[in-house]
């Protein structure tokens, strides 16, 4: 993840999402696809020409095109927000594919939150980076965190939610999306299992207590 004084959309990289057995999915709220934490179909089959043409989400810095998993046994957040994004890597990436660098994401904002069982892992071709941290009975603390998704799972609760508000007009997190683009907000959120499939990550504060980084065979478990 990096770290930014601001709260924007932004970019990092990872593996590709291991497939759960039916018993871990089942009971899971699938966020991406679910009206609760999810940008609605219709508005995902037009969110590119929405975005393009409004310019939407310049984003702090160009993505890698690389997406990185992020996992944790809980998520407790004060003051919440997601809007639909679009992320651009740099021109010719050799990861652009078909979609000329362009990626669709879900972005996500905490303002004040913890983690519990934090682990973060990217796939460097054949290779994982692993990290790890909040795993020892501290929580690893975050302060306007923002990041970029195109698949997030878990289970989801949430108090005094929006859904469908105008991310221009935001007022929960200190950060607002562009104008006309679906969004929503709450007072806070917890989500347990969490897993999430980025591109982009920043954070004003990310205190990783019991921080350990190695390379290894297998990436963060689901």
């Amino acid at each position: 993840m990096a770290s930014s004084p601001d709260v924007t959309s932004s970019a990092d990289n990872t593996p590709e999402n291991p497939e759960s057995g039916p018993a871990v999915r089942r009971g899971r709220v699938r966020l991406r696809r679910a009206a609760v934490m999810a940008v609605p179909a219709t508005f995902v089959a037009a969110g590119l020409a929405v975005l393009t043409a409004q310019g939407a989400l310049g984003v702090q810095f160009a993505i890698s095109g690389m997406p990185f998993v992020v996992t944790a046994d809980k998520l407790e957040g004060d003051g919440f927000a997601q809007f639909g994004a679009l992320d651009h890597m740099i021109e010719n990436s050799p990861n652009e594919g078909d979609t000329g660098g362009q990626v669709l994401v879900v972005t996500s904002v905490v303002k004040k939150g913890k983690l519990t069982n934090l682990c973060q892992s990217v796939d460097l071709g054949g290779i994982q980076l692993v990290l790890t941290a909040g795993d020892k009975g501290t929580k690893v603390d975050v302060e306007n965190l923002a990041i970029d998704s195109d698949d997030i799972t878990g289970d989801a609760a949430f108090n005094n939610i929006e859904i469908g508000r105008d991310s221009s007009t935001f007022d929960k997190v200190g950060k607002q999306g562009p104008a006309g683009v679906y969004g929503q907000q709450a007072d806070k959120v917890v989500i347990t299992d969490l897993y999430q499939h980025n591109y982009a990550a920043t954070a004003a504060v990310f205190k990783l207590p019991d921080l350990h980084m190695r390379f290894g065979g297998k990436g963060c478990p689901q």
